[in-house]
């Protein structure tokens, strides 16, 4: 999760624990979206709560979600995304007139523009948009060669990480952004990793502290694991590689940093099957809750990594334990347990007895299409055509043609045969 997740899921954590939501603080302070509905949201959007802070992002996060279940989302709710977006290409967390243009008191997302660009790539509609966004982060690109939260702030693992992700997906070749010292998104993220051998040996920080120590942070872990592979969010399972082990040395290869993320995550996942949330500043209680929507990264991030058979255990808690939070956290949660159910092989329309994608589906506009059955996290994914509001036939009426088609040309023979006759 990034500070726009995790400020979402301690408010969906309020609700079911029944206290007040904390507001989260980093890089930037943000107050957690508020649990209750609004009245005025827009037409097309995803969810019910307020999208001031969340409202690109739950957005893109469906379109992920239901991309890789085989739904096109209708065009309306695809407008509304597309909506967001400023000339620059820049997308903000949320603009609630966008018939103003943007201006300098808009505040432009790195995140939210990197989840918008990876959806409109994955659902393969407005590739110009997407075209316009991946250039815009290009553009502000820190001299360390990552980027933070918003343009010009601290470089973190959570921003570099997404923004690799959609630069990856754009066909930018993610290691020739090099700056004037040639520092590289990757080179960023390294800078950010514990070494093998120290406490924490593998994980990642989200920033340097105020001395320049780093300290483990799961969220940032899971990110940057995707990250240094140059993968989405939306990542299936990749080929199963040998147990994760934390490699030592100072000249590491991408590769090689995010196996040693994944070897920190499936030895924290190994002591128990969820991750737990950080305590924050002034909490009264200091009792550690689960967090859901991490657990659920971290799986995503073992199975991008060759490693699902590490998150299996925590699969099954998920479905045991998070698809009430998956309900009250909206679009983003039911989103983020299907990538991890599709990620390691597990049904997200049965995912602890709910069907997540009906779930996500009913939480916007109607899709424009859907299919049957839910696809594997390696099979083959469903084209996506253009910019149509549907992208082609979906699997009922290619059957119902299929049928058309047989029986008439059992009608012909039959009238062939019956002419043969004497």
């Amino acid at each position: 999760m990034t500070v726009r997740r995790s400020a979402a899921a301690l408010a969906t954590t309020a609700v079911l624990l029944g206290v007040a939501a904390p507001v989260a603080v980093a890089p930037v302070a943000v107050a957690a979206p508020s649990p209750s509905p609004s009245a005025d949201l827009p037409a097309g959007l995803y969810g019910t709560t307020d999208p001031t802070y969340d409202g690109v992002w739950r957005q893109s996060l469906a379109f992920l979600a239901q991309k890789i279940e085989y739904v096109t989302p209708s065009t309306q709710a695809v407008d509304w995304l597309v909506g967001q977006q400023c000339d620059s290409g820049a997308f903000p967390s949320y603009r609630a007139d966008t018939s103003k243009p943007c201006d300098a008191s808009t505040v432009m997302d790195t995140n939210a523009t990197a989840i918008a660009v990876q959806a409109l790539v994955e659902i393969n509609q407005r590739r110009e948009d997407a075209n316009n966004g991946a250039d815009w982060l290009k553009s502000v690109q820190n001299e360390d060669g990552g980027w933070g939260y918003n343009p010009g702030s601290p470089s973190d693992a959570n921003s570099t990480s997404i923004v690799i992700g959609a630069l990856a997906r754009t066909g930018v070749p993610v290691n020739e952004l090099t700056t004037k010292d040639g520092s590289t998104p990757y080179t960023a993220l390294q800078s950010l990793a514990i070494a093998c051998g120290k406490k924490d040996g593998g994980a990642f920080a989200y920033q340097p502290g105020k001395k320049g120590e780093l300290t483990a942070n799961m969220d940032a872990t899971a990110a940057s694991v995707l990250g240094l592979m140059g993968k989405g969010i939306a990542s299936g399972t990749s080929n199963a590689v040998k147990d994760p082990s934390c490699t030592k040395g100072d000249d590491l290869s991408p590769e090689q940093s995010a196996q040693n993320g994944a070897s920190f995550l499936a030895d924290t996942l190994k002591k128990q099957p969820y991750l737990e949330q950080a305590p924050m500043p002034g909490a009264e209680d200091s009792d550690p809750q689960p967090d859901y929507g991490n657990t659920a990264d971290a799986v995503v991030a073992l199975a991008a990594s060759g490693h699902s058979d590490k998150a299996e255990a925590s699969v099954s808690w998920l479905q045991k334990n998070a698809t009430g939070w998956a309900k009250q956290g909206g679009p983003a949660a039911t989103g983020q347990l299907i990538l991890a159910a599709h990620a390691t092989g597990a049904d997200a329309r049965s995912f602890g007895g709910v069907d997540l994608v009906k779930q996500l589906n009913s939480m916007g506009p109607s899709p424009a299409a859907t299919a049957l059955p839910s696809p594997t996290p390696t099979g083959p994914q469903p084209s996506s055509g253009t910019d149509s509001d549907d992208s082609g036939l979906s699997l009922g009426w290619l059957i119902g043609i299929g049928l058309l088609v047989g029986t008439g040309i059992g009608f012909l023979l039959s009238m062939r045969r019956k002419k043969q006759q004497p």
